[in-house]
């Protein structure tokens, strides 16, 4: 092997591309599972630049990266963490790994490229997304079973770290999501488990009042566990692009009130919902997004707001908008956490022992982006919250 035959025999029968050009950016040799690779004949690409093989929107920035190489040349890998893209003589762009390795001769200075078509890998790891996708799914169904799915969550979790190294921002974002479930999911859990002992307890003494209450804590608990759920689910379905606006006639009026109708069993000792209405009544909307947006903003209310304190709901329609407002007399938000309040997993300091995933304003945001709605806030701690939505008629 150390004869030129033997090297000859390494170039022409590698089974990863391998090619040279000259310190011009132009193709002196090529090997055939290089030209395989790219679909070119023997010989096509001989004395072209190399820019051939670079897709049209690479191309500015690799002719700047060629330059700054030749003035340094070492051997390294190209695009270490970035995907890197070839493209075929069809026009069909391939995922690529390439290894640089720079050497001169009395003829000049010369870089070799080795090259290798990654495209079965990053099916691979497509097919991993889709799996971790899958997986997310399941968790909405699995509500009876909440210690087993977060179990096999965070299995799963670790699984897709060790397949998915490359793929930082997905990774992130789930491992920020098993964190959170298990953390949210615990809380409830455990209060539920305490209060069914409770229950039978204070059933077997015939204590009426102590049984309910803890019947009580039993359906808030769960309750919570149903918003959490819903919160990752919106997110699942917002990441992918599976929610679409339907716009729908109806009176917002009649609408507002059934909304009230539901929340109100949820509302602390108290808690009165005020609702005033100005302009005409009939309005064009998602009502299925109007609705999340609406549970979203008054859970927040209750929950961030002391006993005996008012829920108060505003509307005004006008030709050109739908201005709807939700103010509560609660905990309020500091100056520090205002800039940051609809940032996706965000809980404001004075929060943290409230039960929440620090989603559902994020979620509000993009449901109304949706609807080329807009979203604003004016707070003042231990005063009150109020925030203000507009939509376009």
């Amino acid at each position: 092997m150390e004869s030129k035959e033997g090297i000859d025999a390494l170039f022409q029968y590698a089974t990863e591309g391998i090619l040279v050009a000259n310190e011009n950016g132009e193709i002196i040799n090529i090997n055939p599972s290089g030209e395989k690779l790219f679909g070119y004949e023997h010989g096509e690409l001989i004395g072209k630049k190399i820019e051939t093989l670079v897709p049209p929107n690479y191309l500015h920035k690799h002719e700047k990266v060629r330059s700054n190489y030749n003035e340094n040349p070492h051997a390294r890998s190209m695009g270490t963490g970035k995907d890197l893209f070839g493209l075929k003589k069809d026009g069909t762009q391939i995922p690529v790994e390439i290894s640089l390795s720079p050497y001169s001769s009395d003829n000049g200075k010369f870089v070799i490229a080795f090259i290798i078509d990654i495209t079965i890998r990053k099916q691979a790891e497509e097919k991993l997304k889709n799996y971790s996708t899958e997986l997310e799914n399941q968790v909405g169904k699995r509500t009876m079973i909440l210690e087993e799915a977060i179990g096999e969550l965070e299995q799963t979790k670790t699984e897709l770290n060790e397949a998915l190294e490359k793929e930082k921002e997905l990774n992130e974002l789930k491992s920020r999501f098993v964190s959170m479930a298990s953390h949210e999911f615990r809380t409830p859990l455990a209060t539920i488990m305490s209060s069914l002992s409770l229950v039978k307890s204070y059933g077997d003494r015939n204590d009426k009042e102590k049984q309910n209450t803890h019947i009580n804590k039993i359906k808030s608990s769960i309750h919570n566990l149903t918003d959490i759920l819903n919160d990752f689910l919106s997110v699942s379905k917002l990441e992918e692009g599976k929610i679409e606006k339907v716009m729908e006639q109806f009176d917002i009026t009649e609408y507002i009130t059934d909304i009230i109708s539901e929340m109100k069993p949820l509302a602390k000792n108290g808690q009165e919902f005020i609702y005033n209405h100005t302009g005409e009544k009939v309005v064009k909307l998602d009502k299925k997004l109007l609705t999340n947006i609406f549970f979203n903003l008054i859970s927040n209310a209750i929950k961030f707001s002391p006993e005996e304190k008012p829920i108060i709901i505003t509307t005004i329609v006008s030709p050109a908008s739908i201005k709807i407002s939700i103010e509560d007399k609660g905990m309020g938000i500091s100056k520090e956490d205002q800039e940051h309040l609809f940032e996706r997993f965000f809980r404001g300091n004075n929060a943290t022992h409230i039960q929440g995933t620090g989603l559902g304003l994020n979620i509000v945001v993009k449901y109304l982006e949706l609807m080329n709605g807009t979203i604003n806030f004016e707070s003042k701690e231990n005063q009150g919250t109020t925030f203000n939505i507009t939509l376009p008629q």
